[in-house]
């Protein structure tokens, strides 16, 4: 977990309440998708081909916070699809906070500048000039953009407000080069960044959300985590990348890719991970001590994919987040029929083959927090981690070249591009070329561009603002 105090506390009490009423199986943490539509199309999430049918449709927003009190999970992940293109998105985050719920809005972050002005829209006054200099300074808004939100807003609906019980979680992959490239779009890490760096000094709460492949390298990793850690992030998920059937369909049919040469398996899961727990005492991990040690390959966790369920436009998801054997009207009779033995890993041994490569959070996360596999110890480690000192901002951060990419003419789409613009037809992107490396590869091993400069012994002083291109 690792959140502030108030919300670990609102977590432990929710844990501590059912295993003093001896509940076999409850929620943690809702994945909430209100609708499958995405703005991207990203190598690796299987989501929009696996409900290609029903990419029109959404759930209602009774419907969204029915489930939320049918499961009682005390967090709630608004997922998707992009949560931000949802029309009652804000009805939904005001709904879910008044129900006294934790909120993630996970986002790519593509519209979320937009929702951050409207807040300022909503909440104008003359004391926030200040604020909209500083804004206008950096680039993150136009003077067009100050100009409306000084009109402020009128048409009564609710925004998206800063709150210590919401949190904005977006989508970060690696460097500039390596998330443009799983995103299949240039220019996506940049604004990533313009909007959190704009949401936090709004006073919001930011978190990172990362999947690891295959060609992701160790040494990126933890130049993003210094980055975004120097640009004050608040906290970061991290999660290898699995083969699920949906994601590995995609993979063959539309890049005429083999998922082996883009997925972990759980032997190289081990070895990318191998260093978490350092990162865990460097940078805000959220998640489990005990997770981080099942994924370092320390420790092995029994999947618990039920304490965080997935509700969507066709009902709870079964067995989990990444593997679909059915849809049910209701969570309680999705946990009574699922035959939950037949899933996961024990000693070794998967369950079902399609378990196999999984280590996914969604499904031994929330393992570490319930304490199945409990070894001695493990209190103590979860307490000290959970209540403990957080780890420090990491202002060296601002010296990783974070922007490698697109911002320097050296995206993942550049060799196309010029050859477009040579008149040469028939250009391929990174993703088509075949034998041109996996998708997800970082710029250096592409041969293209570094993924990033060493930062300097943590202590130095930071630069005024964070290096990064206009």
């Amino acid at each position: 977990m690792r959140f502030p105090l108030a919300l670990t506390v609102k977590m432990a009490r929710h844990i501590v309440k059912h295993k003093r009423r001896r509940t076999a199986r409850f929620a943690l943490v809702l994945q909430l998708e209100p609708l499958h539509t995405c703005n991207l199309s990203c190598t690796g999430c299987g989501r929009i081909r696996e409900y290609s049918t029903s990419l029109k449709d959404m759930m209602s927003l009774e419907d969204c916070l029915g489930a939320a009190q049918e499961c009682d999970a005390p967090m709630v992940s608004i997922c998707g699809g992009e949560p931000l293109i949802y029309p009652k998105i804000e009805e939904l985050v005001a709904g879910l906070l008044g129900q006294g719920r934790i909120v993630y809005v996970c986002t790519n972050a593509m519209f979320m500048r937009k929702k951050l002005k409207d807040y300022l829209a909503a909440v104008y006054s003359p004391g926030l000039e200040p604020t909209l200099t500083r804004l206008r300074a950096e680039k993150l808004i136009a003077d067009k953009d100050a100009e409306t939100i000084r009109k402020g807003k009128t048409d009564g609906r609710p925004v998206i407000a800063p709150t210590k019980w919401l949190y904005w979680n977006v989508h970060v992959d690696g460097l500039e080069y390596t998330h443009d490239l799983i995103v299949e779009r240039e220019g996506v890490f940049k604004e990533c960044v313009e909007a959190i760096r704009m949401a936090k000094i709004l006073g919001f709460q930011v978190a990172t959300n990362t999947t690891v492949y295959k060609e992701t390298e160790v040494q990126e990793l933890e130049q993003m985590f210094e980055f975004f850690s120097s640009l004050g992030v608040d906290g970061h998920t991290i999660s290898p990348g699995y083969d699920y059937d949906a994601a590995k369909k995609d993979m063959a049919k539309r890049l005429g890719k083999k998922s082996e040469d883009f997925f972990l398996t759980r032997a190289m899961t081990q070895q990318k991970f191998a260093r978490i727990q350092e990162w865990g005492k460097r940078f805000t991990i959220f998640g489990t001590t005990v997770y981080q040690e099942f994924l370092a390959g320390k420790r092995d966790l029994t999947c618990t994919a039920w304490a965080i369920p997935t509700r969507n436009v066709r009902g709870w998801k079964a067995p989990c987040y990444l593997m679909t054997d059915g849809h049910f009207q209701h969570y309680q009779e999705m946990l009574d029929q699922v035959d939950w033995n037949k899933y996961g890993v024990v000693e070794g041994v998967a369950r079902d083959p399609r378990c196999e490569n999984c280590m996914v959070h969604c499904g031994y996360d929330p393992s570490g927090a319930l304490g199945t596999n409990y070894l001695p110890g493990d209190n103590w480690k979860m307490v000290k981690y959970n209540f403990g000192r957080k780890p420090a901002p990491y202002h060296a951060g601002r010296q990783v070249e974070a922007f490698n990419g697109y911002s320097i003419g050296k995206g993942h789409l550049a060799e196309a591009n010029a050859a477009i613009n040579s008149g040469l037809a028939g250009a391929k992107s990174a993703f088509q070329t075949q034998g041109g490396g996996a998708a997800g590869g970082s710029g250096s091993r592409a041969g293209q561009n570094p993924p990033g400069k060493k930062a300097p012994a943590a202590g130095s002083p930071p630069d005024p603002l964070p290096r990064y291109q206009k």
